[in-house]
């Protein structure tokens, strides 16, 4: 299946369910999101396989502070470790890494922060896949930080380049602002586990991308999961409000 041919450039995923599937089985939560990283290999390797070019998973959120401090600190232990034992892998097969969210909050373990910065730059001319992880993000938090940027800008430059920050400006560069300005917006969302709401996920980039709300818990998604996503998607028309 070639992706690019079907018009699916970037895929976002919301990786929901890990903690309801180690309950089904009677085991801790933190083995929910061990058994994940096997769902997140297939979706990276089915990824590149079939020619997608974006895919963004949801590894972090701002609100998933509030969850216990066990898991929260399993969670940073993890996605360190993921970088730790996986990067050389994808960094074979072409993947190129990015990060978003608000990486410089201090809650962030030091050390998951030098890997961010480590992986990036080691995968940085990659161009097999753009593999985007949205750690400690939050769509509201992006999008103040962009308003923040162009106000602070605004006041700089107002002497000198007032005409840089008219409406119109805004509304042609509002992107840029953002913490990967040269990601195309998702034609795609999946989410797992049979929940139907966006959780605070890339709310500016949506607009028009398709969403997919499946009842698979995510640590049991597999190819056949993306492919029946996939043929749902080639059913639908795409008319960006056109009529």
């Amino acid at each position: 299946m070639d992706l690019k041919e079907i018009g699916i450039e970037h895929v976002a995923i919301i990786m929901d369910g890990n903690g309801r599937w180690a309950t089904e089985k009677e085991l801790d939560r933190t083995a929910g999101h061990a058994a994940g990283e096997h769902a997140l290999s297939k979706a990276i390797n089915w990824a590149i396989e079939n020619n997608l070019k974006w895919l963004t998973v949801y590894a972090f959120s701002t609100e998933n502070w509030t969850r216990s401090s066990e898991e929260v600190d399993f969670l940073m232990f993890f996605n360190r470790d993921i970088l730790i034992r996986r990067r050389e892998e994808f960094h074979e097969k072409g993947v190129k890494f990015n990060f978003i969210g608000d990486l410089k909050d201090r809650r962030i373990p030091e050390e998951n922060k030098k890997l961010m910065k480590e992986t990036e730059y080691i995968t940085k001319d990659n161009e097999k896949l753009n593999l985007v992880f949205a750690f400690n993000y939050g769509s509201h938090k992006e999008i103040h930080n962009a308003v923040h940027k162009i106000a602070f800008g605004h006041y700089f430059y107002l002497k000198l380049s007032a005409w840089l920050f008219t409406k119109e400006h805004i509304e042609e560069n509002f992107k840029n602002y953002m913490y990967l300005p040269k990601m195309p917006n998702p034609d795609l969302l999946i989410r797992t586990a049979g929940e139907k709401r966006l959780s605070n996920f890339l709310l500016y980039q949506l607009s028009y991308t398709e969403l997919m709300f499946i009842d698979t818990l995510w640590p049991d998604f597999d190819e056949n999961d993306f492919y029946n996503v996939v043929e749902e998607y080639k059913q639908r028309v795409r008319k960006y409000g056109n009529a």
